[in-house]
């Protein structure tokens, strides 16, 4: 564990531990005040509906189940801090201007009018969807590894392996001679996209596991599954599409191959349901507000 780490956590555990030992008079049902956050936290240690371990389960147990509201100070305040999504520099270290010559992306993370304008380098998108955390970028910059897992930070992203999966995916991702020569077999080949092994050892079959988010790239039909087709087909749902033909830039199959996960060099084992990453995805289920 990190010195940084270290610190973190012992801040959080300090927070906490003095939240627990506030004096608490006795609680009833019937007294006033006994719908408050704090009294209700009190009833359920006292039910043992509270047994939570560990960082995660913490914020899960005390914010999100209760789904306090997500003020976009304390989001200003991650933004700031060094570590706040992993082991890494601020995020405004690289992204506080609009200005593309000064800010990588034109991204400004210094403001909320920043963060809900988005990256101002053509082309211009937006990082938040208000009220859809999954839909929005900045949750899967935060989350989503550069595959093949591992793959150096500045190994870079217009291969002629990675340009022939974009040039197939915009030509209309069809299960043609161009993919079965030329796309299909990079998925077995250990060396196509800068790693060490085939994308097909991780990604093989639709059951999770062995094969991550039930991803299976060994056929186009396969492919054309998308990911979660098992779980997601249980339901009477079609998996999550990873090819969305005519539109690399939207495509999952392509992004994983381009995208670094933020911030710059993070461990890719790293935790990926981070607390800090789940109180930011519940800021933007809750819209996103700027207050």
């Amino acid at each position: 564990m990190t010195l940084a780490e270290i610190f973190r956590r012992a801040v959080f555990w300090c927070a906490l531990t003095a939240l627990f030992l506030m004096p608490q008079a006795p609680v009833h049902a019937q007294d006033p005040g006994s719908g408050s956050v704090t009294h209700q936290m009190y009833l359920d240690m006292k039910l043992g509906k509270l047994n939570i371990h560990g960082d995660n389960a913490v914020v899960e147990a005390l914010v999100l189940q209760r789904d306090l509201p997500i003020t976009y100070d304390y989001i200003a305040t991650l933004m700031r801090t060094p570590n706040a999504f992993g082991d890494g520099p601020a995020c405004i270290v690289c992204h506080s201007s609009n200005d593309p010559a000064k800010s990588y992306r034109g991204l400004d993370l210094s403001s909320c009018e920043g963060i809900l304008r988005g990256s101002t380098e053509e082309p211009p998108r937006s990082v938040i969807v208000p009220g859809k955390p999954g839909a929005s970028t900045l949750t899967h910059m935060l989350r989503d590894n550069r595959m093949p897992l591992g793959v150096p930070f500045f190994h870079p992203i217009e291969s002629d392996a990675i340009n022939a999966v974009k040039d197939w995916i915009d030509s209309g991702g069809a299960n043609d001679d161009t993919f079965k020569k030329k796309v299909l077999p990079l998925f077995s080949d250990p060396k196509a996209f800068g790693g060490e092994a085939p994308c097909i050892e991780c990604h093989r079959s639709f059951r999770d596991p062995p094969s991550f988010n039930e991803v299976n790239l060994t056929s186009y039909e396969a492919i054309m599954k998308g990911a979660f087709s098992k779980t997601r087909g249980k339901q009477g749902k079609p998996g999550l599409p990873i090819v969305v033909p005519f539109d690399s830039t939207n495509s999952p199959l392509y992004l994983r191959l381009t995208r670094n996960r933020m911030p710059p060099g993070i461990d890719p084992g790293a935790d990926n349901n981070h607390p800090n990453i789940q109180l930011l995805m519940r800021w933007i289920e809750q819209g996103a507000w700027c207050r």
